[in-house]
């Protein structure tokens, strides 16, 4: 098993229960080794593996119990996809809370990694929109966890650690069409880039830039900044407004859902990456475009994640304050003179962080980027980006990290010895383990 990277293949038993009494059956006989949860295998790191011992794979516990399709909450099954909810809430006015960048998450995944999407400098990561979770604990009990207690705080973003997510409530958002309405706009580096973010941001519900991470000198952090919004039924043109509410995922068609193994080195990135910039209009504004593609573009590529090789690759993710400003600048300055080959580099202006203890958004700035993982001196490189973010103040994203220095952990995450003590007391003998458990101490 892998990670979505594709990296630190481990070997496990996999068991799939698809009752609660199956997952406790399974948490029961799992050995020395442990056992942990997993979704749809699109954790980037090694928080979905357990090397020589269980893995339970919920994607069989998947049922939709409970709408309420006035109040706007959906109580499902741990193991439902946030593509499954979008089929059946959409429909009826609703979308999930927050979106990440696949739609191909569990609603259990989306919790325990506390995922955050475009939206969180206006509604946070996923836990906030949480009204309550069932959770398998280490002693087989099913327990009812609310917000504000010190069990909800450890298990969202707690990584599968605190036990089995099993189901829970979730608040959802109203919306009247599955079209988006978006303003597209270049900024010609990243000073300009951050001033936009600043200013305008509050304007949007949804904003997202991609960095071309290998321009330099006056064009360093120069971007395209991707902003929405729900679009109204006026909107749409007047045969979409027949259906407002229909979902149309769709896929690329061949030849371009069709991705070769290895197909990019810095020459590839580098021209694509220009020409990604020079297209892009410097400012287009009310595009209407279909849900999907602005949320999850790359869920329309098969396999997009093998376009780095077959040692797969490294998706980096930190996020530093608000105030530390010259410290992204760095950052960025080192990833553009080391000339990493990154088509996926995103930045996000955060909000508020959530009440998670090792959950990932904090206020500031958020720069995720994919690396070859067999780019020359890429190991010593990202240890050399951690220190600076943790001597920033910032973080490295627990969810999309397999190579992170333990002893910057606590510096990163000031709550850590909290979860450690409440992870001793809850399961003292590690009946729910993981191979970043073990590699990061938690």
């Amino acid at each position: 098993m892998t990670g979505w990277d594709r990296t630190a293949p481990t070997t496990a038993r996999l068991v799939r229960p698809r009752s609660y009494e199956e997952a406790a059956t399974a948490g029961r006989g799992a050995g020395i080794r442990g056992s942990i949860a997993r979704g749809m295998s699109r954790a980037y790191d090694d928080a979905a593996q357990n090397a020589d011992g269980s893995i339970l794979d919920l994607t069989a516990m998947n049922r939709i119990r409970r709408i309420d399709a006035d109040a706007g909450v959906v109580v499902c099954d741990a193991g439902v996809s946030l593509h499954r909810l979008m089929e059946v809430l959409l429909p009826l006015g609703w979308f999930v809370p927050v979106a990440p960048g696949s739609r191909y998450v569990t609603v259990g995944g989306a919790i325990g990694s506390d995922i955050h999407g475009k939206n969180h400098h206006m509604s946070g990561s996923f836990a906030r929109h949480v009204r309550s979770l069932e959770l398998l604990t280490a002693d087989g009990q099913v327990r009812t966890v609310l917000p504000g207690t010190p069990l909800f705080d450890a298990t969202t973003g707690g990584m599968g650690l605190t036990g089995v997510i099993l189901s829970a409530t979730v608040r959802l958002h109203r919306v009247a069409t599955t079209m988006m309405s978006v303003d597209t706009e270049r900024a010609r580096d990243l000073d300009d880039l951050l001033a936009r973010l600043a200013t305008t941001d509050h304007r949007y519900r949804y904003s997202v830039a991609w960095i071309d991470p290998l321009a330099r000198g006056a064009a360093l952090g120069r971007s395209v900044l991707t902003r929405g919004e729900h679009a109204p039924p006026d909107a749409l043109k007047a045969h979409a407004r027949r259906m407002p509410l229909a979902f149309r995922p769709g896929q690329l068609p061949p030849p371009l859902s069709f991705v070769p193994s290895g197909a990019l080195g810095r020459a590839a990135v580098g021209l694509f990456n220009e020409f990604w910039y020079r297209k892009t209009p410097r400012r287009r504004t009310r595009e209407l475009r279909r849900l999907p593609a602005f949320f999850h573009p790359l869920d329309g590529v098969p396999h997009w994640n093998r376009i780095y090789g077959r040692d797969g690759f490294v998706q980096y993710q930190f996020v530093v304050g608000y105030g530390q400003e010259d410290a992204l600048r760095r950052i960025v300055q080192r990833i553009a003179r080391h000339g990493c080959p990154s088509l996926l580099a995103v930045l996000k202006r955060f909000g508020a962080g959530g009440p998670g203890w090792l959950s990932f958004p904090m206020a500031g700035w958020s720069l995720a980027l994919d690396i070859p993982a067999g780019l020359p001196g890429i190991a010593s490189f990202l240890d050399e980006l951690d220190a600076e973010v943790a001597a920033a103040g910032g973080r490295v994203r627990l969810a999309k990290d397999v190579r992170m220095r333990p002893e910057l952990l606590a510096a990163m995450y000031p709550r850590l010895n909290e979860f450690r003590a409440l992870r001793a007391t809850l399961d003292p003998h590690a009946v729910f383990a993981s191979d970043l458990s073990r590699r990061l101490g938690l």
